[in-house]
């Protein structure tokens, strides 16, 4: 299963392997012994990792294209615009400067959910500028299945799209030089994994394993013809399974890349956790801490949080485990040094930060070329005005439980479904983390302020989910509202966006008695447990996903558009140049006792 670094991936590595054996014959033995000199028993190793790049090629726009960090002048935390591949691209080649040994790593989700530019041709544009970027290895994540595991298959080995076609005549996908690791993802008829379990390659005669998983979870947040034939294993098992598989074949130098992440307790993207990991939180923290010793560094990802911090092994031991929040606003660098006679990690020389990818630097003239070159093909479908906007509507960007854009969104969604031949909605239901950016008033391009473009409606809505109406009773619909903040939903609250309904949540309260069920109204009615009610929700939702299973009992299903034609469709009708839409008012859900949205 393991492979070597022979591909055109690492030519980086085997010219500086090149140069360094041209120099060979006056470092052997005799010579080094008779001048002096000795071999350095260890080797650096410079690891640059991203996570949740999510095909935002562009400068992602609104919030999502920024970063929080201290003034050092003022001492006070204000937001820095960053991201862009083209910054990327710059920024991670300054950083490989002065390095002999360097490799770039990702620990999943740098495809899906993408904007427009690279969602239009399902994500090759993305894979291309991985290639150009010099990505070496990243784990899957749970967007990478947005399409299924065949498509997944597809990026990694190339061709063209099945239903699609290549993009442009004589044009071929390639597919991605880099290797896609999915060590707890496995076939259902095979019970082995859909890809690579890990990866090795040979620094200067030290081994280096890499091991990539996504989160066991990945299930219940893609939608279920995406892990149609898949089981997700248990992350820490695998990740000790294959570790002890690697320290068998020699290799003791192991990374652990997993899409798994945590919540750091603050938003500045170089928090200091602590030696002992107190100040993170999350999934991440239990993970690491049962991870096999022989594990030097984890990278994660998922959460889209900054945080470079130390949490114990099992064995009490501090170990960096790092995160580089998300669309390529940051990367992490991780400089750590092998043994070369025990060919193991040195844990106490492994040094990691977070770096900003600040876009006052030249842009990657690679880059450049190949956004112009999938833009003018895009152009015709995204530059089209969709709608208007009076000001910003912060989707992504918002923190409270309520989102404007949320709002909009399921405001597009019962409004088109309400109609009976459409379903028949009385209430529609979105789930924040399908809202995928903000909508912004000032323009990024030469359409003009307030003028929403299909394009940016496609950044905020790019999953194309089919819409579902379903016929649940009034119980069944507080079943739904309690279980955004109980079960599964319990610990990170996933709070649902709604029309038609309104009610309060009481974050003094835990599980599902923060939902207070008297405040239940459906226009301003109290809702009745025994009565029935047409529903709408997108199929991921409807389907159960992000742990609603209440949904799946709904009967009388109908199936309507997608989400993203409901969006476009409710902008174009209630907006106009003359009368552009307002931000809404934020007043569907009473939230007593504070709370933020955690997605």
């Amino acid at each position: 299963m393991s492979r070597t670094g022979q591909t055109g991936r690492f030519r980086r590595a085997k010219l500086a392997a090149a140069a360094v054996g041209l120099l060979g014959t006056l470092l052997v033995p005799g010579v080094a012994q008779a001048h002096g000199h000795h071999r350095p028993s260890t080797e650096d190793l410079q690891l640059l990792a991203i996570n949740d790049f999510h095909g935002n090629l562009e400068p992602p726009a609104g919030s999502s294209g920024t970063v929080k960090e201290i003034d050092p002048a003022t001492g006070q935390t204000v937001s820095t615009p960053a991201g862009g591949v083209e910054y990327l691209a710059t920024a991670l080649r300054q950083a490989r400067e002065g390095h002999r040994n360097t490799l770039t790593v990702a620990a999943g989700d740098i495809v899906g959910a993408s904007p427009l530019l690279s969602g239009l041709f399902h994500d090759e544009p993305t894979i291309e500028a991985m290639n150009k970027l010099g990505l070496d290895v990243t784990s899957v994540g749970n967007h990478e299945f947005d399409e299924g595991s065949k498509e997944l298959l597809r990026l990694q080995n190339g061709g063209c799209h099945p239903t699609d076609g290549c993009y442009a005549k004589g044009r071929k996908f390639k597919g991605a030089d880099f290797e896609y690791l999915a060590a707890n993802v496995t076939s259902e008829k095979t019970g082995r994994p859909i890809l690579d379990p890990y990866w090795v390659t040979e620094v200067h005669g030290v081994k280096v394993g890499f091991i990539g998983v996504t989160l066991e979870g990945t299930p219940n947040i893609v939608t279920a013809a995406g892990v149609q034939g898949l089981k997700f294993g248990n992350e820490v098992t695998t990740i000790n399974k294959y570790a002890a598989e690697l320290k068998r074949k020699g290799v003791n130098s192991i990374v652990a890349l997993i899409h798994e992440g945590g919540y750091p307790a603050s938003p500045v993207y170089n928090y200091d956790c602590g030696a002992a990991g107190a100040g993170i939180s999350g999934p991440i923290v239990d993970i690491a801490k049962k991870i096999d010793p022989a594990v030097g560094a984890i990278v994660t990802g998922h959460t889209h949080n900054a945080y470079a911090c130390s949490i114990p092994d099992p064995n009490g031991v501090p170990r960096s485990v790092t995160s580089a929040a998300s669309f390529g606003r940051l990367y992490t660098e991780i400089d750590l040094k092998l043994d070369k006679r025990t060919g193991a990690i040195v844990r106490p020389s492994v040094t990691a930060a977070n770096h900003v990818v600040r876009r006052d630097v030249p842009k990657a003239p690679d880059m450049t070329k190949l956004i112009g070159y999938y833009n003018t093909i895009a152009a015709p479908i995204a530059n089209r005005p969709v709608g208007y906007i009076a000001a910003d509507i912060n989707g992504r960007g918002s923190t409270d439980l309520e989102k404007p854009l949320g709002d909009v969104i399921a405001d597009a969604q019962l409004a088109g479904l309400a109609p009976a031949d459409k379903g028949g909605a009385q209430l529609a239901f979105m789930n924040p983390g399908g809202i995928r950016a903000d909508l912004v008033y000032k323009a990024s391009g030469s359409e003009g302020d307030g003028v929403v473009t299909y394009g940016e409606a496609f950044t905020v809505q790019p999953f194309t989910n089919m819409m579902q109406v379903k016929t649940l009773t009034g119980a069944q619909v507080i079943q739904v509202l309690q279980q955004q903040v109980s079960g599964l939903n319990e610990a990170a609250p996933k709070v649902l966006q709604v029309a038609g309904l309104t009610y309060s949540l009481d974050m003094t309260k835990s599980g599902a008695d923060r939902v207070v069920v008297p405040s239940v109204k459906l226009g301003g009615t109290p809702i009745d447990p025994a009565a029935s009610y047409r529903v709408a929700a997108n199929e991921f939702l409807a389907g159960g996903g992000d742990g609603f299973p209440a949904f799946t009992a709904g009967t009388d299903k109908l199936v309507g558009a997608s989400d993203l034609d409901l969006f476009t469709a409710y902008l174009s009708a209630h907006s106009s140049a003359a009368s552009p839409l307002a931000v809404p008012a934020e007043d569907r859900i009473t939230v007593l006792g504070g709370g933020t949205d955690q997605d």
